[in-house]
């Protein structure tokens, strides 16, 4: 059965406001509901931010600059923590008595590379160490995080993590610019690329969860995302090109996760049909020459990317579309 879901991201900018878009997916996709995250609540509320509040053993602080690891927690980081904490509990009290499957989100090693800056400043990714030391801390984190979540919501028997990747791709390219913004960090070679990425799906694998990988963003390497044994690939289907297409092919062809992103997640002057929306699917599967009896239960539709930039008004409406969707396929 085709299901759907959401990338994570949702408008709001208070506690109500989370409270109002845990139920929306609740609601709306029950047969996968996710975490939401609320973005627009500030930086402590990000992405970035997020991921750094479940990192283990790793200290960060906010600087003008953006986020910084420290040698010990500083105020925004404890903020996030909390927030965080916050969350999961109005997740635990309202999905009371949910059973089936759940997905939560996290920033990826390599996002978080490109985000976070060393103790002296700069970007993490420019040192080798500092970036395998984050990525180990991360996975670790994972685990951690994956555990309290299942304390909390006892009725899911199958968790989905979705690591988010949108830096990855930019990394991959040398498109991150230094601290001066005069230059570009190096690219990463792909087998260091690949084994970041490894630590974390094994972790989440280790844990008895399944690993998804995400991006929204254009030419992210997916055969190499596919190649570190990820259950899943999400991806906006505008953002996919032709060498993509085969490695969803592929993954779909071995029993792996496609989801993909064909609900605009912004506003726009006229919502698309759901009946356009299944059809673009439906091509795109004779495209590859994949059967929809025997593929549709491995694909997950969902909006093309976030909705935190969106209205509530067309969240709740890329949700519903995106659920009406998976219905017809």
């Amino acid at each position: 059965m085709t299901t759907a879901t959401g990338v994570g991201s949702l408008p709001g900018t208070t506690a109500a406001g989370y409270a109002e878009a845990v139920r929306l997916v609740l609601d709306g996709l029950p047969d996968l509901p996710h975490v939401p995250e609320l973005p627009g609540r500030g930086v402590t509320a990000g992405m970035t931010g997020r991921a750094l509040a479940i990192t283990d053993g790793l200290a960060a602080d906010l600087q003008p600059a953006g986020w910084r690891l420290t040698d010990a927690s500083g105020v925004d980081h404890r903020r996030a923590r909390s927030l965080l904490a916050q969350d999961l509990d109005a997740v635990e009290e309202l999905a009371q008595g949910y059973e089936g499957t759940f997905k939560t989100q996290v920033a990826g090693p390599w996002t978080l590379a490109a985000t976070v800056e060393k103790p002296r400043g700069d970007k993490v990714l420019s040192d080798h160490g500092a970036r395998r030391d984050l990525a180990q801390a991360l996975a670790e984190g994972v685990a951690v995080h994956l555990a309290d979540l299942r304390r909390r919501i006892v009725g899911v028997d199958r968790w989905i993590v979705q690591v988010d990747e949108p830096a990855l791709a930019a990394v991959a390219n040398a498109q991150v610019p230094t601290a001066s913004g005069f230059g570009r960090h190096r690219r990463v070679d792909p087998p260091e690329l690949s084994e970041h990425l490894e630590w974390v799906v094994e972790a989440v694998t280790a844990a008895g969860a399944e690993a998804w990988v995400h991006s929204c963003a254009p030419q992210t390497p997916w055969s190499l995302v596919a190649g570190t044994g990820a259950s899943g690939l999400s991806a906006d289907l505008d953002m996919l090109g032709p060498a993509d297409l085969d490695t969803f092919a592929e993954a779909l062809d071995s029993g792996r996760t496609a989801a993909l992103g064909i609900v605009p997640s912004t506003d726009l002057a006229a919502a698309p049909s759901d009946a356009r929306l299944t059809e673009r699917v439906q091509r795109w599967l004779d495209m590859l020459g994949l059967d929809p009896q025997t593929s549709g239960e491995h694909l997950v539709v969902t909006p093309t990317c976030g909705l935190a930039g969106a209205t509530p008004a067309w969240a709740a409406l890329a949700v519903r579309l995106s659920a009406t969707v998976a219905r017809n396929l």
